[in-house]
């Protein structure tokens, strides 16, 4: 089954056949996938009232377990974004209601990021919607595709220097 991907690539070969474009093959695919699974992802999240930055924010304090407490930087080093954007995010999130920031229990002089009941309320919503998002968009491989394509992603990440932290 050929795919836009194959007819760049076969383009590429006729007029610069000096050039090993293979590469091409997986990064046009990624970038193709980014655009289709943003898409999706993006509509699941604006039936909650939310995007994806905010999603992000929200499901970082959730999955962190009670009492659903994080420093700023520990949200800015999950969602990877600088000090300014994650201060941007929380300052909509807290606009909302959905999250609060107060001296931390442990240590007056910082600051905690704390999930309210409504952000969990709303997470709590999202998050199978979100999923089921991810599933649909999965349905066409099988487990072994899935496991392969996921080792394959694992492996590429590890070699260009990304860090579980």
């Amino acid at each position: 089954m050929a795919d836009h991907v194959d007819r760049v690539v076969a383009q590429w070969g006729t007029e610069r056949p000096d050039l090993d474009v293979s590469p091409m093959e997986v990064f046009g695919r990624l970038k193709r996938l980014y655009r289709l699974v943003d898409t999706a992802l993006n509509r699941t999240f604006a039936e909650h009232g939310l995007d994806a930055a905010s999603f992000d924010v929200l499901a970082t304090l959730r999955r962190s377990g009670p009492p659903y407490r994080l420093t700023p930087t520990g949200l800015m080093r999950s969602a990877m974004v600088t000090s300014g954007a994650i201060t941007q995010r929380l300052d909509r999130l807290e606009g909302r209601g959905l999250v609060t920031r107060a001296r931390s229990d442990q240590d007056g002089r910082s600051r905690e990021v704390a999930l309210t009941p409504e952000g969990r309320d709303l997470i709590d919503r999202a998050l199978p919607d979100h999923l089921a998002t991810e599933y649909r968009m999965l349905a066409g491989l099988d487990e072994a595709q899935r496991t392969a394509l996921v080792e394959a992603m694992r492996t590429l990440l590890a070699d260009l220097g990304d860090s579980p932290e």
